[in-house]
């Protein structure tokens, strides 16, 4: 013990000598080092080893202000390291995460019958219809969407860290439950596809939730994950200037990185590279990667939403999709889509 306690004052000399150390906890292969800041400091963050390998060998990736992303030297994973606890423990959803996911222009982007056309088009290649639990569903626009169209096709359960979000998802009529996924006591086996929809990128431990939505599913079961794509032509043009590398991102994926965690519990059905917002590229390389508020991320959203929806944009449209399949066919468009099938029995 003296021995580990010196060794974590080490880790704190070395990576973060502003901060007072207040715990090491040390779980198998996996230690998280609680700092708790100083006066005039940010709010607590936590140091962790890699949410893919477990290990702790890593370099620095890249830095946008207080945000420091590192790769692993073991693994293909990028990820954020520190992290602020509230954002860690999904706090932050519940509270300041709120007034974004619920103000009105949010609210009609996510319940526009477009927004989620991408994703229900996946969805349905592979699940005609059964039992379906979205983690992470925020207001509800996916489910909304699913029953709207296929109606007693499926049955739908929500389930998000955002209290605020779950209620107005309850006010349009969708079953939803409250509390951590991990936590949820939902019988073993019970559904046919579980979707976490950019969902594996805010979280403190991924493979944790992949796991549990494998014991859920029932021996053939679907899981649905998408994510933003570290090796996105955004990504490799704006860099650090991207919006979407902030602080709200734990997890930066890769082709390999999805694979190898996907690869714990479940077999990869399809991996595709998809969605492409050029107004995003444009005003972040304008902006110089200035942050982004709320409100003009919600703005944005509900601009580019009416953009779709505008009939007499249909022969732009067409060259869009063109260069977003282009842009996906060589893994440079924004996001990864995976579908994955379960594997019972199969242990990480």
């Amino acid at each position: 013990m003296l021995l580990f306690c010196r060794w974590a004052k080490n880790i704190q000399r070395n990576s973060n000598p502003n901060a007072a150390l207040r715990l090491a906890v040390c779980f198998a292969s996996t230690v998280v080092l609680v700092y708790k800041s100083r006066p005039g400091m940010t709010p607590e963050f936590i140091s962790r080893n890699c949410p893919l390998c477990g290990r702790g060998n890593s370099e620095p990736a890249l830095e946008k202000g207080a945000l420091h992303l590192v790769r692993c030297l073991q693994c293909p994973m990028v990820y954020a390291n520190p992290v602020p606890t509230d954002l860690a423990s999904g706090e932050y959803y519940d509270r300041a995460a709120a007034d974004y996911y619920l103000s009105p222009a949010k609210l009609r982007s996510d319940y526009a019958d477009i927004r989620f056309e991408r994703e229900l088009r996946l969805f349905r290649k592979y699940c005609a219809r059964g039992t379906v639990l979205d983690v992470g569903c925020s207001s509800g626009g996916f489910l909304y969407q699913l029953k709207k169209r296929f109606g007693d096709c499926y049955d739908v359960l929500g389930t998000d860290a955002s209290g605020p979000a779950l209620a107005y998802a309850e006010s349009r009529g969708l079953p939803v439950r409250r509390g951590s996924f991990l936590d949820q006591a939902l019988p073993h086996g019970s559904f046919d596809a579980i979707t976490f929809w950019a969902v594996l990128e805010h979280l403190l431990e991924p493979a944790r939730f992949l796991q549990h939505a494998s014991r859920l599913l029932k021996p053939t079961g679907l899981c649905f994950v998408l994510v933003p794509n570290f090796e996105s032509l955004a990504t490799r043009v704006l860099g650090a200037r991207y919006r979407y590398i902030y602080p709200q991102h734990l997890n930066y994926f890769t082709r390999a990185a999805l694979t190898a965690f996907a690869g714990r519990r479940f077999s990869m059905l399809e991996l595709r590279s998809t969605h492409f917002n050029p107004l995003v590229v444009w005003q972040d390389w304008r902006h110089r990667g200035r942050n982004v508020s709320n409100p003009e991320r919600a703005a944005l959203l509900e601009r580019t939403t009416g953009l779709k929806q505008n009939p007499a944009l249909r022969p732009i449209k067409v060259l869009y999709r063109l260069c977003e399949m282009s842009l996906g066919a060589v893994n440079l468009a924004d996001n990864l889509a995976a579908v994955l099938i379960n594997r019972p029995g199969h242990s990480p």
